[in-house]
């Protein structure tokens, strides 16, 4: 095949451009833009998203496997030079500052518990109760 067979533009021919939209629809865009009161809030409420408080249905305990991969992920991020939430008295395993943190209460997760109807409620490490491998409980109301 030699260079003048080749084409430049890749064998297509020219596409068509976009049709121009009718002055209707150009309308119809700057009236979305508009912010009107909300027909469900009214006029003078603002939108907000609360959280609403239902009853729980899951355990307050923390399961052995949410404790595994609270402790092995604030573990990670503790040897990648997260902050530490907990005073240092000489520890330099990630591992146990990490099991630290959880005896204090101090790891800022939260964790998702999902449901079998497809909801989920969402917990933090600081509201449920925790035992460790020596069944020492940890923490709770």
């Amino acid at each position: 095949m030699a260079d003048e067979d080749f084409e430049m533009d890749g064998g297509y021919e020219e596409e068509p451009l976009d049709p121009e939209p009718e002055e209707g629809a150009e309308l119809e865009e700057e009236n979305n833009n508009e912010e009107g009161p909300d027909p469900v809030l009214g006029e003078n409420e603002e939108k907000q998203d609360v959280p609403v408080e239902r009853p729980r249905k899951t355990s307050k305990y923390m399961t052995k496997y949410e404790r595994a991969r609270i402790l092995g992920t604030r573990a990670l991020q503790i040897s990648m030079n997260a902050p530490v939430m907990v005073e240092l008295e000489g520890e330099t395993d990630p591992l146990e500052i990490a099991m630290k943190e959880l005896r204090e209460r101090k790891i800022p997760f939260t964790i998702r518990r999902y449901l079998p109807d497809g909801s989920y409620e969402d917990w933090g490490v600081n509201e449920l109760i925790v035992e460790d491998s020596w069944k020492r409980q940890v923490g709770g109301d």
